[in-house]
């Protein structure tokens, strides 16, 4: 399972929305600009996560958008399969002999588990400042 853009620069959205929680609107050109993003893109990706109930948007002058609900409320999860669809790591499984289809049940299952129980509360809190481990994923 390759996550794209979508759901890379959506979590970003969420994550500055949620560090932002209770302070008021903000705008997508004030997170494009903090994170070296095209707003154009962000605008994209904002119309599904409003019509999924994640933010909702306020028009004005100082308008901008804000979470729909509190940060430990919305998962990771919740914001990828918006953005990119259920979580599979493969497609046909049903297809596939039974040990395979075991091994990819169990792999799908851990990413959701992850995905699942991650909040933006969680994502928010992270410490920027702290050394990050570098995992490269092949197969």
């Amino acid at each position: 399972m390759k996550i794209s853009t979508k759901g890379r620069y959506g979590l970003t959205i969420m994550i500055e929305l949620s560090k932002k929680y209770g302070k008021g609107p903000t705008s997508l050109k004030s997170i494009a600009r903090e994170n070296d993003l095209s707003e154009h893109y962000l605008e994209q990706l904002a119309s599904p996560l409003r019509n999924a109930g994640l933010i909702k948007s306020i028009r004005g002058a100082y308008g901008g958008y804000m979470l729909a609900r509190e940060p430990k409320e919305i998962t990771a999860g919740d914001i990828i399969r918006v953005l990119e669809g259920p979580i599979t790591p493969v497609e046909g499984i049903e297809d596939e002999e039974p040990a395979k289809q075991a091994l990819w049940i169990r792999v799908r299952d851990a990413v959701k588990d992850v995905l699942d129980t991650t909040t933006l509360e969680d994502l928010a809190s992270h410490n920027n400042d702290e050394p990050q481990e570098s995992y490269m994923f092949y197969i």
